[in-house]
């Protein structure tokens, strides 16, 4: 019963997850493409001229927002068993997506991350790692080592979340701030203040989400879909 709970709440999470992250990502793809709104709004206007950063960005949004609502799907056993064939186009799809487009969008926007190098590093092996961990997937599944395939998915969905739990964690310090009236001329609050909040979470948005994937992982989850399986020795 609680494990069904629990299961019902993760999906309740991350499906008003995706919702919000469309809800963001929407308003930047309705003509005339206004870039003067949130995230386009906090960056310089020789930025925006560029070209394929641009053309990487509007990529990078929309493409994102399939990626964790196809991702989410992979993790139904009802969708894995029952309807199998719908679970592996589905999966294509996210492979493709990642690979092709959300990955490699990702990589150019990260050479541009506010907050310098210090960030930059971060957005970068952050790309670089959900790239790595979707073709891993896609590869072992190829092989028929459902074990190994899980481990990677899970990982690389992980990753994918990691802009999830930015805004997540961007909202809540601001929240804070604003209850406790925190100002951000007063050196004892920098850490919650730009530019070393910024790359504090652009680090942990997906330090943590991986390192929880690894405790799911040693915790038997992948098990739960194919019970009595093991990993393939290479």
């Amino acid at each position: 019963m609680f494990l069904n709970l629990g299961k019902i709440m993760l999906l309740i999470v991350i499906t008003l997850s995706v919702y919000a992250m469309g809800s963001i990502a929407f308003p930047y793809l309705i003509p005339p493409f206004p870039t003067d709104i949130d995230f386009l709004a906090q960056k310089p206007d020789t930025l925006i001229g560029k070209r394929h950063y641009m053309i990487a960005f509007y990529i990078h949004i929309s493409s994102s927002v399939i990626v964790l609502a196809a991702g989410l799907t992979q993790f139904s056993k009802t969708l894995m068993f029952r309807y199998p064939i719908w679970h592996r186009n589905i999966g294509k799809a996210y492979v493709f997506t990642v690979l092709s487009l959300s990955g490699p969008s990702g990589f150019i926007m990260a050479f541009y991350g506010s907050g310098g190098a210090a960030a930059q590093w971060a957005f970068l092996l952050q790309a670089l790692g959900w790239w790595y961990f979707t073709y891993m997937a896609y590869v072992t599944v190829l092989k028929k080592d459902l074990v190994k395939h899980g481990e990677y998915i899970l990982r690389s969905y992980a990753m994918a979340f990691s802009a999830i739990t930015l805004r997540v964690a961007t909202y809540l310090v601001s929240s804070y701030k604003f209850a406790y009236d925190l100002r951000c001329a007063d050196e004892a609050n920098s850490l919650l203040c730009y530019p070393n909040f910024y790359i504090t979470e652009a680090w942990l948005s997906w330090i943590l989400n991986l390192i929880l994937a690894e405790i799911l992982i040693l915790a038997g989850l992948i098990h739960y879909y194919f019970p009595g399986l093991k990993k393939n020795k290479d």
